[in-house]
């Protein structure tokens, strides 16, 4: 008796039909009768099989005793996925899992029409599955009613949190019924998934799988050094040294995707992207793309490609290192599934491998540190590949033989192999050259060993031959070995042992560099031959003259001189001083009729000059009179009483000996609006007429 023969009919006649015979240890776990209604945190690693363990586990709680269901209704259980692509992939693993059944499954995710998911939950389903957000918009709205709901599971639960969707989880796992079952499975169990599982679980049990002890145990791990300008031609030689029917290309960004992706198309790779920009019809097209052939390559993001399952990926590029473990091993988790081999290559520029080396120390894998494929590397493996081709063993059959006669009667056995030859290899892309980089220096500084660097005060006598570089940068730009050396390491492609000695000079440097790095250095530096900070750099012949006198700059003139006038600030725009236009005043030129230093704050002298020289004051009637003017024209003609000219108006005509807008107005036309003593709130008349 199996595992298989252990379960509900109806699973176990799927199972069978879908081809398995055994079950994986999670899956295996999960069927345990001690774990039937209890609430359970399950922690396996990524591709052990969890979407049919936890559908083994939602079993016992929905089906009847004949294995089936009842006429749909309100849903029975919840699967929650943080992404699209993940939801749409637990409905299609629990459709032929409960296939025989008779269930009715139903989605919401983001990015589909509602209103095709209102109507499908009218309809009745026995299972949901769904991503937080449009679920709970779902609940909110009334179209989603979780009163008879049995079991709740949230997959990749650590994906969840770490994307932001906490509240969402919370308030749907609120509006469920209490009495409900909550599993919750996830790759790994941080401190949030510990306490999210406390607060909404009831004695809940731990699982942990034998698989999860041992990560990832049918994947290569790979980390290729190159230096940092080959990160591109990297990624290009290892696709085509592996040859993978699948691969999978993690970037960072979104615009990392869509440049790799521009870069690959247009060497004749067969590539598909897939990034959170992308709409859900066009992130279905991309994985249907890569699942029935028609493209071989997926560049992606974390988020985007978290928890999909591509048939047959043999390879997993990190074209950019994770933030952290947990993603690596994510993104590596794709690859190496049910049983399959897989490769992990990590594409480490020489300016990172402290970081991955933590990565990979954080993950608990050892990888083989490598140099990515060479150029004839690749060749090489094209050639094996060919020799092997199963074509070649195919006899020629009758409809073929009459051709193949013609063929080798007119062109001959050798032109026939060369023309396989070009054919074969016209539709793949031509690899890349790399720059050489060496990983020794790496390899024993991890193992202790110490690179004193060469100083001025001599060299190692075993340094070999060597070249001299000269640096435009010298003492008096506080030029140091310290900062130096790292900036020569990291653009010249260098290591520590490739530098000798360093010679500090006034206004430049000398470098000496091992004859065998020294060709590799020019490279790296370009065609403009400089480093970080501007810094030239050319090549000495021979040995440097140290004791040469250096180009001396012309004498600055003595700051102490007393007859030397200071200048002002002013005098670099050719002006005079300020202190002459306080005085003189232009009186023609380009100066004429303008205020000096408009908009700054003048002395007195220049404020007594105001009314005389930029016009006399106004005629009356063009600006309203200020209250203390003793010529406005109401102050002598004051009507009597001491009264306004409007005390004692009715609605009639205002107009009076006085002008409208005298005296204190309380704002616009008819006396409304904000007070004050403005005419009219302080608003200037826009094209109104006055009065």
């Amino acid at each position: 008796m199996t595992d298989i023969d252990g379960i509900v009919s109806t699973i176990a006649e799927a199972l069978r039909k879908r081809g398995y015979d055994t079950l994986t240890p999670v899956q295996t776990a999960m069927i345990d009768p001690d774990l039937v209604d209890r609430d359970v945190l399950v922690s396996a690693q990524t591709g052990s099989g969890k979407t049919v363990a936890f559908g083994l586990a939602l079993a016992p709680n929905l089906l009847e005793e004949d294995g089936r269901f009842e006429r749909a209704a309100t849903p029975l259980a919840l699967a929650i996925a943080p992404t699209r692509e993940l939801a749409m992939q637990v409905k299609r693993e629990l459709e032929w899992l409960y296939e025989m059944t008779g269930a009715s499954l139903a989605t919401c995710v983001g990015g589909m029409d509602v209103r095709t998911e209102r109507r499908a939950l009218e309809r009745g389903a026995h299972i949901v599955v769904g991503t937080p957000g449009r679920l709970r918009d779902h609940i909110t709205r009334g179209a989603l009613d979780l009163s008879d709901l049995r079991a709740v599971v949230l997959d990749e639960a650590d994906e969840m949190l770490d994307l932001g969707f906490r509240e969402d989880l919370e308030f749907i796992l609120e509006a469920s019924p209490e009495d409900r079952r909550t599993l919750m499975f996830s790759a790994t169990v941080p401190r949030s998934i510990a306490d999210l599982a406390k607060t909404y679980q009831r004695d809940a049990r731990r699982v942990e799988t034998v698989s999860e002890k041992k990560q990832h145990v049918d994947i290569e791990y790979r980390a290729l050094v190159v230096a940092n300008p080959d990160r591109e031609n990297a990624i290009i030689n290892v696709l085509r040294y592996y040859e993978a029917k699948n691969a999978i290309v993690f970037c960072s960004t979104r615009a990392a995707v869509n440049h790799l992706t521009a870069r690959l198309h247009n060497r004749g790779f067969s590539v598909v992207a897939l990034s959170g920009e992308l709409t859900q019809n066009e992130r279905t097209h991309a994985l249907q793309a890569m699942r029935d052939g028609r493209a071989r390559v997926c560049i992606a993001t974390d988020v985007a490609a978290r928890g999909i399952d591509l048939p047959g990926l043999e390879l997993v590029i990190h074209a950019d290192l994770p933030t952290n473990s947990e993603t690596l091993l994510h993104r590596s988790g794709r690859t190496g599934r049910a049983g399959n081999k897989g490769v992990s290559a990590l594409i480490v520029p020489m300016s990172a491998r402290r970081k991955a080396e933590r990565l990979l120390m954080g993950a608990s894998v050892k990888p083989t540190w490598a140099l990515p494929p060479t150029a004839d590397e690749v060749i090489e493996r094209d050639n094996e590949r060919l020799l092997v081709d199963p074509s070649l063993n195919d006899a020629v059959s009758n409809d073929e033989a009459p051709l193949v006669a013609r063929l080798l009667e007119a062109h001959g056995a050798e032109k026939l192999a060369a023309a396989f030859l070009r054919l074969q290899s016209g539709h793949r892309s031509a690899p890349e050259d790399l720059i050489p980089v060496t990983l020794e220096p790496q390899k024993k500084r991890r193992e202790g060993e110490d690179f004193p660097v060469q100083t001025t005060k001599g060299r190692d006598a075993d340094f070999g031959p060597s070249r001299w570089f000269s640096l435009a940068v010298g003492r008096n730009q506080r030029a140091e070995p310290r900062w130096l050396i790292p900036m020569l390491c990291r653009h010249g492609n260098l290591t520590k042992r490739d530098i000798g000695r360093i010679k500090l000079m006034q206004e430049e440097t000398f470098v000496e560099i091992a004859e065998a790095s020294a060709e590799s250095f020019l490279v790296s530096l370009g065609p403009n031959k400089t480093i970080d900070r501007g810094i030239n750099v050319r090549p000495v012949d021979g040995m440097p003259d140290f004791a040469a006198p250096e180009r001396e700059r012309a004498p600055r003139p003595p700051r102490d001189n007393a007859d030397r006038p200071r200048r002002d600030r002013d005098d670099a725009y050719d002006k005079p001083p300020r202190k002459d236009w306080k005085k003189d005043k232009p009186s023609g030129g380009d100066f004429a009729g303008k205020k000096p230093y408009a908009g700054k704050r003048r002395d007195d002298d220049m404020r007594k000059a105001d009314n005389e020289v930029w016009g006399d004051p106004k005629p009356a009637g063009d600006k309203p009179f200020r209250k203390s003017d003793d010529n406005a024209p109401w102050k002598k003609a004051k009507p009597a009483g001491g009264k306004s000219a409007f005390a004692g108006r009715d609605n009639g005509d205002r107009r009076g000996d006085k002008p409208a807008y005298a005296g204190k107005p309380k704002g616009g036309p008819g006396g409304k609006g904000k007070p004050g003593g403005k005419p009219f709130g302080g608003k200037p008349f826009k094209g109104k007429k006055k009065g």
